[in-house]
């Protein structure tokens, strides 16, 4: 009975009538590349990698060569796994190209609908297996402008979500971003799902019908198919020093804005903002001390008072000749010990195998 409401909690949390919500494709927002996440997420002015498909796609010129990149995380204490694979490379020494593909989910969920007979025993063999998974298939543009330090990028991103034999979804979106270099100053600037991400949902009624009355009294009816994801922005400002002859230190502020009302820091009926910090310290580009806070809300108490939380991030990297190993610690629910996880990615640059 428990799993049975599960898989209704899915399916009327992720398919909804074509309405527009403040939270979907929530595993977009997640993020990709250890390093990143180290710096608390605050990456959009200096990202400038394979990794850049994700951050800003504008970061993709800064690539000189093939370059390859692989992210594995686990999160609620491995329950769940997360997993990215890009790789990008330089078309001339104005443009890039990159592609990704991103997996979020949830696997071996116990499907107990019928686990009851017509006869009203329990037969555990009529018990099976299903996984709740969503994944998103990214292409990325970006070339160099005309004003020395600008560039622009651009991603279109195919988004597939699956829940079992219950129900799938196919969905596509647009990200736009761009960079601009001046001296020791970066700035960035990233518009996700300009258009809105449409999602469009395929429900196997016959799967519905077995949950449906879940619970006595509460019939559901069966959810109408069309999602839209609301656009988002980030915004970024960065700069770097030299603290010592073999020593750097880089450091960005960024600001990331829903045109909604939400918990973040700062609130309104007309949009919302969280502010991200982080620094990387570096020693001769091969060593890195990494970190950063996000995720600043007002969280509501048992009491109806609001408490001010945020997300730490910590991270360490390691390069040489081509192959950087990163990792990072983070506390994506800012409570309890139990919800750190663990993020460990790899980026290789392919012209230090030449």
């Amino acid at each position: 009975m428990k799993k049975s409401l599960f898989i209704l909690f899915l399916i009327s949390q992720l398919v909804v009538s074509q309405s527009t919500r403040k939270y979907s494709n929530e595993f977009l927002a997640i993020g990709v590349d250890a390093a990143a996440f180290g710096m608390g997420k605050a990456v959009v002015a200096t990202s400038g990698d394979v990794n850049s498909m994700y951050w800003n796609p504008a970061g993709l010129t800064a690539i000189k060569d093939y370059e390859g990149a692989i992210m594995h995380a686990e999160y609620f204490a491995g329950i769940a796994k997360y997993d990215y694979i890009g790789f990008a490379m330089p078309i001339d020494t104005e443009s890039a190209v990159g592609i990704s593909l991103i997996r979020f989910g949830v696997d071996d969920i116990l499907n107990t609908t019928a686990l009851i007979d017509s006869e009203g025993n329990i037969d555990y063999n009529r018990i099976s297996l299903f996984s709740a998974a969503d994944y998103a298939f990214n292409v990325a543009y970006a070339r160099k402008l005309h004003v020395e330090g600008l560039t622009i990028g651009a991603n279109a991103k195919i988004v597939r979500r699956i829940i079992g034999d219950f129900a799938t979804s196919w969905g596509f979106g647009f990200d736009v971003g761009l960079q601009y270099y001046k001296n020791d100053w970066k700035f960035g600037v990233m518009l996700r799902d300009i258009t809105t991400t449409f999602n469009t949902w395929s429900i196997d009624e016959s799967e519905f019908e077995k949950i449906k009355n879940a619970i006595p009294g509460e019939n559901q009816e069966l959810p109408e198919s069309t999602e839209l994801t609301l656009p988002k922005a980030q915004v970024g400002i960065a700069r770097q020093f030299k603290i010592a002859k073999d020593f750097n230190v880089l450091t960005e502020l960024d600001l990331n804005l829903r045109f909604t009302k939400t918990n973040d820091i700062i609130s309104s009926d007309i949009v919302s903002i969280d502010p991200a910090f982080g620094f990387q310290v570096d020693y001769m580009n091969t060593v890195f001390l990494r970190g950063g806070i996000g995720n600043l809300q007002n969280e509501l108490q048992f009491d109806a008072s609001k408490e001010l939380v945020f997300q730490p991030n910590f991270g360490v990297g390691f390069k040489f000749k081509g192959v950087q190993i990163d990792y990072a610690l983070t506390n994506i629910a800012s409570i309890g010990n139990a919800l750190y996880s663990n993020v460990f990615s790899i980026k290789l640059e392919f012209d230090n195998f030449k």
